[in-house]
C-alpha cells in the first residue's frame, strides 16, 4: 500500500514544478542556454572546406527543427584563418573561413551557435616551437597520440594560448558559447613529468610527483586529487575568458561523458562540474552490450540529479555506426539510433544529432533523427521543467570509482551498479541515481537506498547512511560496501556493520593493483574467478513439490521470506561467485546460503560435495520502519554480466521488500519496458520506453517489436486529479479509473515508446 506520508512527500517534492517560470520559454530575457532544447552537429573533416553544401545543411537544420548547432572552429584543426601561425589550418581550407560562413548562416536562420574546439593535441611544428608546453614521460620523452603531440594541462598552452584562441573566435564570429570535447587533457593512464607539472605539484603537495601509478602511495593519491582540481580550475578560467570577451551569457562548457568511469579516467569531476555548468554538453553517443539503452536514461537522471532539473543536458547522439568498429561514414541502423535518442529523452536529455563529415555516400542516416526531433519539438513543453517521482535511490560515487575501483572499476563499480539498474528497469520500479554526498539532500523523497558494492566510503558518508536508516529509511547494500575508507584503505569490519548487522571475520584485504595482480572478478579474496557455485534457499521446500523424492529430503520448516517469492519450485539458484564466512547478528533472517564449487565436467562428476553451509548469501533485518538487506553474494555484478532471470527476480524482490510497498508505479503486461515517472505542475508524466528486441543485449537493434496491452497504475500525489490521460505517441485519450488515490489505465500497444500525461 502506498502510504499517506509518501503521497504527501510527492506533493512537496514537486512543489518546484508548480511554481510559474520567471519568464516564458521563448523570452529573450531567459539565457539562451536555457532555451536551446534541440541541437545539431556536422563534425567537419579537413576535406569538407571544398565540398560543404551549406544550403543543403541549412534546409536540414529546418527539417529537423534544431535551435542550436555546434560548428568546428579550432584547436587541433582550424576551420577559419586564425591569426596564430601555429594554429594548424585544415588541409583543404585554402584561406576560406568555413567556420565563419556556417556561424553566419546559422545566426541568419535564428539558431544559437556553439563553436567547437578539440584542443589537447598539436602537430610537430607546434611542439618544436614550444617544447615546454607538452607532456613528458619519466625519461623526458614527449607523449604522443598517433602523429600528434599531447599538450600539458598545466602549461601556458592552456593558461595563455588557448585563452587567446577563445577570444579570437568570439571576436570574429560572436558565437553564443564554446564547447570542447577534449578539454581535460591527458588522462590518468600516464603521469606527466614536464617542468610545469613538477613545479606545480611540488607547490601543492610539498613533494615530488609519484614515480609510478600506485594507489597506496600518498603522493599518487594526491596527484589524482590535484588533477581533478586542475580541471575544475580550467573550467572556471575558460568561462572567465569567454564571458569577458562575449558577455555574461557567452559561456564555455566542455563536453562530458555519460560514463562515471570515463569521467574518472579523464579527471572530470562530475559533481564539481555540475555545480559550475550553465548547460551540460554530453558526449555520450552509444550503448554497449552490458548496459543497454537504459543506461542513457540513467545518465540523464544522474546528471540532472547534480545539475538540477531546471537546466539542460543535450547529448551527442551519433547517426553514424558508432559500435565497436566506429564506421564513421556509415549509417547506424535507424532503429538503433532512434532508440538511443528516445532512451535519453526519457531520462531528461535533450536531443542532438551528430554526423561525421558534411558529405556522405551512405545517405540513409539523414532520415534517422527527424521523427524523434520533430516529436520532441511538438511535445517539448512536457519534456522539460518537471521533477522525477521515485522512492528508490541507487547510490553512486566517483571517488568509489577512483579509489575502490582503481584499475578494475568496470568489474568492481560499474557492473554492480548496472546490475541493479537492469533489475530495477526489468521490474519497472522508478528510481533515481543519488550521489553518495547528497543522501541527506534526497532523504525526504526516498524510502530506500541501494548501495551497490560501494566499497570506498568516508566516515561522513557512512554517517549519512546511518541517519537515513535512523529516520526509517531502508537500505539494500552489497559486497564490500563500507569496507574501505575514501582512499581504499581497508577497515577491520564494515563501517556500517551496525546497520547491516553482519561482520567480517577477517579484515578487508588490500585492494589489488592492475599492473601487479590483475583479478578478473571482484576484490581480493571475495571473487577469485567465476565458478560452479549455487545459493540455497531456506527453508527447503522440495519435499512438497512434484518430482522424484529421496528418504533424507529435508522436511519443510515454516514459510519462506517474501524476498523468495516466485521461487516455490526450487531450493537452489545458480550463483557462480565465491563467498567468505560472515558473523551474523542475532535476530536477523538468512534466506540464502552458499553452496561451494563442485565439478562441472565430466557430467558424471557434477554433484554437490557440500550441499549446504552456514555461509550467508543474504541477511535481512528490521528496526522500526527501517528494513535492511545485506547481499553478500554479488548478484548485482553477476546480473549485469549474465542477465539470469533468477538474479533479476531476486534483486527486485529484495528492493520491493525493503521499500515496504512505497513504490509509486505499477506497470503490468508483456515486454521489457523502461519506466520514467515525473510530475509537472498538476500533471503526472509517465515515459515508457519499449526495450523489447532481439538486439536488447547485443547491438544493433534492427527493428521495433511492439508490446501490449499494458496496464498502468500511478499513485497520485495531492493536487493531481489524474482523471484524464493523453498519449503523446499514439495520440488521443484513454479512459482512467481513479480509486483510493490510484489512477489506472490501459495502453493497447507500445512500439518504440509512449508518453502518458495524467491531468
Amino acid at each position: 500500500m502506498f502510504s499517506k506520508s509518501r503521497r504527501e512527500f510527492l506533493s512537496t517534492a514537486a512543489a518546484v514544478s508548480l511554481m510559474p517560470l520567471a519568464h516564458s520559454q521563448n523570452s529573450s530575457a531567459v539565457s539562451w542556454y536555457r532555451r536551446a532544447y534541440r541541437w545539431g552537429q556536422t563534425n567537419i573533416t579537413e576535406k569538407d572546406p571544398v565540398r560543404y553544401d551549406i544550403g543543403w545543411w541549412r534546409e536540414y537544420w529546418k527539417r529537423t527543427g534544431v535551435q542550436a548547432v555546434i560548428i568546428n572552429a579550432g584547436g587541433i584543426v582550424a576551420y577559419y584563418p586564425s591569426k596564430f601561425p601555429l594554429h594548424y589550418r585544415a588541409e583543404f581550407l585554402n584561406g576560406r573561413d568555413l567556420y565563419g560562413e556556417l556561424a553566419k548562416a546559422a545566426h541568419e536562420d535564428g539558431l544559437f551557435v556553439m563553436a567547437r574546439m578539440d584542443s589537447n593535441r598539436t602537430s610537430q611544428n607546434f611542439f618544436e616551437a614550444h617544447p615546454d608546453w607538452f607532456t613528458r614521460d619519466i625519461d623526458g620523452k614527449p607523449y604522443r597520440a598517433s602523429d600528434k603531440y599531447i599538450t600539458c594541462i598545466n602549461s601556458p598552452y592552456y593558461d595563455d594560448y588557448l585563452q587567446q584562441v577563445l577570444r579570437e573566435i568570439i571576436e570574429l564570429s560572436h558565437p553564443e558559447g564554446i564547447t570542447d570535447n577534449s578539454w581535460a587533457g591527458m588522462g590518468r593512464e600516464n603521469i606527466c613529468y614536464c617542468e610545469n607539472c613538477q613545479k606545480k605539484f611540488r607547490l601543492r603537495s610539498g613533494g615530488a610527483l609519484p614515480r609510478k601509478a600506485d594507489w597506496d602511495d600518498p603522493a599518487y593519491r594526491e596527484w589524482i586529487l590535484w588533477n581533478y582540481a586542475r580541471r575544475v580550475e580550467l573550467w572556471e578560467l575558460n568561462n572567465k575568458t569567454t564571458q569577458a570577451a562575449g558577455g555574461p551569457d557567452c559561456i564555455w562548457s566542455g563536453m562530458n561523458s555519460g560514463s562515471v568511469t570515463s569521467q574518472a579516467r579523464s579527471f572530470r569531476d562530475l559533481p564539481e562540474i555540475c555545480k559550475r555548468a550553465h548547460i551540460m554538453m554530453l558526449d555520450h553517443q552509444r550503448r554497449d552490450d552490458d548496459t543497454g539503452f537504459q543506461q542513457n536514461g540513467d545518465t540523464g537522471k544522474r546528471v540532472h540529479g547534480l545539475l538540477g532539473w531546471d537546466k539542460l543536458a543535450p547529448e551527442s547522439m551519433a547517426m553514424y555506426e558508432s559500435g565497436p568498429g566506429y564506421y564513421r561514414l556509415a549509417s547506424k541502423p535507424a532503429a538503433e539510433g532512434r532508440m538511443w535518442m528516445i532512451a535519453g529523452l526519457a531520462g531528461g536529455i535533450q536531443p542532438w544529432w551528430h554526423f561525421i563529415s558534411a558529405y556522405h555516400e551512405d545517405r540513409r542516416q539523414y532520415a534517422t533523427p527527424g521523427p524523434v526531433m520533430n516529436w520532441y519539438k511538438t511535445n517539448q513543453s512536457l519534456m522539460i521543467n518537471r521533477q522525477p517521482v521515485a522512492t528508490v535511490g541507487l547510490v553512486w560515487s566517483q571517488r568509489n570509482t577512483d579509489f575502490f575501483g582503481r584499475d578494475d572499476a568496470a568489474e568492481l563499480v560499474d557492473a554492480p551498479y548496472s546490475g541493479f539498474m537492469h533489475a530495477l528497469v526489468r521490474a519497472r520500479i522508478p528510481y533515481l541515481p543519488v550521489h553518495v554526498d547528497e543522501i541527506d539532500k534526497n532523504a525526504g523523497q526516498l524510502t530506500t537506498l541501494i548501495l551497490p558494492n560501494l566499497g570506498a566510503m568516508s566516515d561522513a558518508q557512512c554517517a549519512a547512511v546511518r541517519r537515513f536508516a535512523a529516520r526509517g529509511g531502508s537500505i539494500v547494500a552489497t559486497g564490500d560496501t563500507s569496507m574501505y575508507n575514501e582512499f581504499g584503505d581497508g577497515r577491520a569490519d564494515f563501517a556500517l556493520a551496525d546497520v547491516f548487522r553482519v561482520h567480517r571475520t577477517t579484515p578487508a584485504p588490500k585492494l589489488a593493483h592492475e599492473r601487479e595482480q590483475r583479478r578478473p572478478r571482484g576484490t581480493a579474496d571475495r571473487f577469485l574467478t567465476d565458478v560452479h557455485t549455487y545459493l540455497r534457499l531456506s527453508p527447503e521446500m522440495r519435499a512438497q513439490v512434484n518430482g522424484p523424492h529421496i528418504a533424507d529430503e529435508p522436511k519443510p520448516a515454516g514459510k519462506r521470506h517474501e524476498v523468495l517469492h516466485g521461487f516455490d519450485e526450487t531450493d537452489i539458484i545458480p550463483y557462480g561467485g565465491q563467498l567468505q564466512p560472515l558473523r551474523v547478528d542475532s535476530g536477523t533472517v538468512v534466506p540464502l546460503s552458499f553452496v561451494p564449487a563442485f565439478p562441472t565436467y565430466p557430467p558424471e562428476t557434477s554433484w554437490m560435495r557440500v550441499p549446504k553451509t552456514d555461509v550467508a548469501g543474504l541477511v535481512l533485518s528490521e528496526s522500526g520502519k527501517s528494513r535492511v538487506a545485506y547481499v553478500a553474494a554479488d548478484l548485482d555484478r553477476r546480473y549485469s554480466k549474465e542477465h539470469l532471470p533468477d538474479h533479476g527476480d531476486l534483486l527486485a524482490n529484495i528492493i520491493r521488500w525493503a521499500s515496504g510497498g512505497n513504490i509509486p508505479l505499477t506497470v503490468e503486461g508483456p515486454g521489457f519496458i523502461d519506466c520514467h515517472l515525473y510530475r509537472q505542475g498538476k500533471s503526472m508524466i509517465l515515459h515508457l520506453v519499449n526495450l523489447t528486441s532481439a538486439g536488447t543485449w547485443r547491438a544493433p537493434v534492427e527493428e521495433f517489436i511492439p508490446v501490449g496491452p499494458v496496464q498502468v497504475k500511478i499513485h497520485l500525489p495531492e493536487g493531481v486529479s489524474g482523471r484524464s490521460a493523453r498519449l503523446l505517441v499514439a495520440g488521443g485519450r484513454r479512459p482512467v479509473s481513479v480509486r483510493h488515490g490510484v489512477a489506472s489505465l490501459d495502453v493497447t500497444s507500445i512500439k518504440d515508446h509512449e508518453v502518458i500525461v495524467l491531468e
